[in-house]
C-alpha cells in the first residue's frame, strides 16, 4: 500500500516553505490554500499574515512568488488583488499524480496517523416492535460510518443497543406463559422475518388488551416485571424467546437494506443489567449524583425545567428502578473500560440531544470520559413526507419500514426494467439491479442530507436519472463501465506528456481530493460530504464524456489510452466510494 500525498498538500507545502523563508519570524504559517474557479488552487494565508508582520501584503505575496520553484508541478502563479496567490498545476502533475493512486488498492489514500478504537451504536430497534421509518437514519448513517472509519485504519466496535428491557416485558412475558403456543412456528423451516413479527405482533394486541380489560392479569403482569428483574430463570427463558423471534424479524430488515449486523455487535438494554447497581454506588460515592425526593439525580447549572428549577438526570427511580440514564451510563463505562474506546459516537434522534448532553457530561465529572475518550452524538433530523410533515400512512400511522423498503425496490425495478432491453439484461439481473437501486435511492437520499436536517422521502425523486441521486450515480458507474467493455484491444494508460482538455482536468483535480475528503468525512462524522464528492465526481464525468470522445469517434490512440485511463480511474474511485456508503454499483445498468 502506497499512500500518494495529493496535489493540494504537495502545492501547500511549496507555498509553506517559501512563506517561511520569505517571512522567517511567522514560523509555521498556513497558506489557507482551497480550490478557486480563477486558477487550479488560491492561496489566501497571506493577508494575515502581512497584517501580523506590518507588512504590505501585496509586496509579501511576490516575494513568496519568487521563492516557489515552477515547472514540474507548478505552472504558473500569479498574484492578485491585495495579495492571493493563483495557483496553477501543470498537467503532467495531475496524471503523474493519479497514475500514481492507480497503482494502488487504496487509490492512494493514505491511514490516519493515529488512529484510535471507535465504539459506534447505531441501529437500535426494540424488541416485539416492528421497525419503522424512524429506524431507518439511525441504521443507514451508522453503517456509513463504521465504513468509513475503518477505510481510514480506525478499529470500530459495532453496538446495536436494542430495547429489550423495560416494564412492557412483564406483560408479554406473562401471556405468553399462560398461551404458550402464541410463538410456536407453523413449521421446522427457516422462519421468514414477516412471520415472526406477525407472531410478535398478534402477541402484542392480544397482551395488551387484556392487560387494560383485566385488572387480575395487571397484577400478575407486573409481579412477572419483578420476577424479570430479579432474574428467575423460567421468566428469563421466555424473555428469551422474545428477543429471540425478535433478531429473526430485525435481521430479515437488515437483510433487506443490505447491512450486515452481527449477533455479537447486538447489546441490548439487558447487557449492561448486571452493572446498573454499581454505576449508581459510584456517581454516588463520587458526589457526581446526590440523592432528592429518595431518587438519584444529577443536577446541572444550564438545565431547568418551565418553571425555571433544576430539571435532573435520574439515574434510579425513588422506588429503586433504574432508567436510561443508568443503562446508558454503564453502557459508556463498558465500551471504555472493555472495549478500549478512543470515541464513543451515538447515532441517535436529535430529540434525544438532551439526555446525552446530562448522560456524557455526568460521564466527564465521574471520569469516564476526558481529554483521550471523547464521546459524541450524531444526531439525525425527522424524515419526512412529500408534505413536508413527519412521514406516516393516509390512516396516520407510523409507516413500516419493511413496506417502505418494498416499495423503493419495486419503484427501482420499473426503471432499471425500462432501460433493460437496451443494455441486455436478463431477469436476473433486473431484479437483483432493481434491489441494487432501490435500496441505495432510500440510502443515498438520507446520507446525502446533512444528518441533523429533517429530508423528504420522495420515492419519485429518489429513483429519478436525473439530479443528485444514486441512480445518476451507479448509471455514470455502468457507463464507464460498458465504455470499457466497448474499447477494444485499447487499454487505460496514463500518458503525462499530454496537454489536458479542461474537462479532463477538472475531472483530474477532483480525483484527486478524494483521500482528503476521506479524511474530513472521517473526523467531521459526516457521510453527507462524501455523497456530495461523489455526485460532483459524476458530474465532472458526464462533461468529461461529453466534451472528450473515448471511443467513438476514436481520438489517436495515446489520447484514447488516457481518456481510459481517467474513465477507469473515476470508476474504482466511484464504486470505492458507493461502497463505503453502503451502495453497490451495478456492471451494467
Amino acid at each position: 500500500m502506497a499512500s500518494v500525498p495529493s496535489l493540494a498538500s504537495s502545492v501547500n507545502q511549496r507555498v509553506a516553505d517559501a512563506l517561511a523563508s520569505a517571512l522567517p519570524e511567522a514560523g509555521a504559517a498556513d497558506p489557507l490554500l482551497r480550490r478557486s474557479d480563477r486558477a487550479d488552487f488560491q492561496a489566501n494565508g497571506i493577508l494575515a499574515l502581512a497584517k501580523k508582520a506590518k507588512a504590505n501584503p501585496r509586496e509579501l505575496a511576490t516575494t513568496v512568488v519568487e521563492g516557489i520553484p515552477t515547472g514540474d508541478l507548478i505552472q504558473e502563479i500569479e498574484v492578485s488583488g491585495p495579495g492571493f496567490l493563483n495557483i496553477t498545476i501543470t498537467d503532467r502533475a495531475i496524471i503523474e499524480t493519479l497514475a500514481a493512486r492507480a497503482g494502488d488498492d487504496r487509490l492512494g489514500v493514505p491511514l490516519a496517523a493515529n488512529p484510535g478504537t471507535t465504539v459506534i451504536d447505531y441501529a437500535q430497534p426494540n424488541v416485539a416492535k416492528e421497525m419503522h421509518v424512524g429506524h431507518l437514519r439511525s441504521a443507514v448513517i451508522g453503517a456509513a460510518m463504521v465504513e468509513i472509519l475503518e477505510f481510514t485504519g480506525e478499529k470500530v466496535v459495532r453496538r446495536h443497543h436494542i430495547g429489550d428491557w423495560g416494564t412492557q416485558f412483564g406483560m408479554l412475558i406473562q401471556y405468553l406463559l399462560e398461551h404458550p403456543h402464541e410463538l410456536d412456528h407453523k413449521s421446522d423451516e427457516e422462519v421468514s422475518g414477516e412471520e415472526a413479527m406477525s407472531n410478535l405482533n398478534r402477541l402484542y394486541k392480544a397482551s395488551r388488551a387484556l392487560f387494560d380489560s383485566d385488572e387480575e392479569f395487571k397484577t400478575r403482569a407486573r409481579a412477572r416485571v419483578v420476577d424479570l428483574q430479579a432474574g428467575d430463570p423460567e421468566t428469563l427463558s421466555l424473555w428469551q424467546r422474545f428477543v429471540d423471534e425478535s433478531k429473526i424479524y430485525f435481521y430479515s430488515v437488515f437483510n433487506k437494506l443490505d447491512m450486515d449486523i452481527q449477533d455479537p455487535d447486538v447489546v441490548g438494554e439487558s447487557g449492561y443489567n448486571d452493572m446498573l447497581v454499581e454505576t449508581c454506588k459510584l456517581l454516588e460515592e463520587s458526589g457526581v449524583a446526590v440523592r432528592s425526593n429518595g431518587a438519584l439525580c444529577v443536577f446541572f447549572d444550564d438545565v431547568k425545567g418551565p418553571d425555571g428549577n433544576p430539571t435532573p438526570l435520574i439515574v434510579q427511580k425513588s422506588d429503586g428502578g433504574f432508567g436510561y440514564a443508568a443503562t446508558d451510563l454503564s453502557a459508556i463505562r463498558n465500551r471504555v473500560a472493555d472495549l478500549s474506546a478512543t470515541t464513543l459516537i451515538y447515532v441517535v434522534d436529535a430529540r434525544q440531544s438532551l439526555h446525552f448532553k446530562m448522560v456524557f457530561e455526568t460521564a466527564r465529572r465521574a471520569g469516564w470520559l476526558n481529554d483521550e475518550v471523547k464521546a459524541v452524538q450524531l444526531a439525525f433530523g425527522t424524515v419526512l413526507g412529500k408534505d413536508g410533515k413527519p412521514f406516516k400512512t393516509r390512516e396516520g400511522e407510523t409507516v413500516r419500514l419493511v413496506d417502505l423498503l418494498d416499495e423503493a425496490v419495486e419503484r427501482a425495478t420499473a426503471v432499471v426494467r425500462d432501460k433493460a432491453e437496451k443494455v441486455g439484461l436478463t431477469e436476473a439481473e433486473i431484479v437483483e439491479n432493481g434491489q441494487y437501486v432501490g435500496i441505495g435511492a432510500v440510502k443515498y437520499a438520507d446520507l446525502s442530507t446533512s444528518a441533523a436536517r429533517d429530508y423528504k422521502f420522495d420515492l419519485d425523486q429518489m429513483v429519478s436519472l436525473n439530479g443528485d441521486t444514486s441512480v445518476y450515480l451507479q448509471y455514470a458507474y455502468a457507463r464507464i463501465r460498458s465504455i470499457m467493455r466497448n474499447a477494444g484491444d485499447r487499454k487505460p494508460v496514463a500518458h503525462p506528456e499530454l496537454e489536458l482538455a479542461p474537462a479532463e482536468r477538472a475531472l483530474g483535480l477532483h480525483l484527486d481530493h478524494f483521500g482528503e475528503l476521506i479524511a474530513e468525512a472521517a473526523a467531521e462524522h459526516a457521510p453527507h460530504k462524501l455523497a456530495a464528492y461523489l455526485y460532483q465526481l459524476s458530474s465532472l464525468y458526464t462533461t468529461f464524456y461529453d466534451q472528450c470522445p473515448v471511443v467513438k469517434p476514436e481520438p489517436e490512440l495515446v489520447v484514447g489510452e488516457n481518456r481510459l485511463f481517467l474513465c477507469d480511474l473515476t470508476a474504482r474511485t466511484l464504486t470505492k466510494g458507493m461502497a463505503l456508503l453502503g451502495i453497490r454499483t451495478p456492471e451494467k445498468l
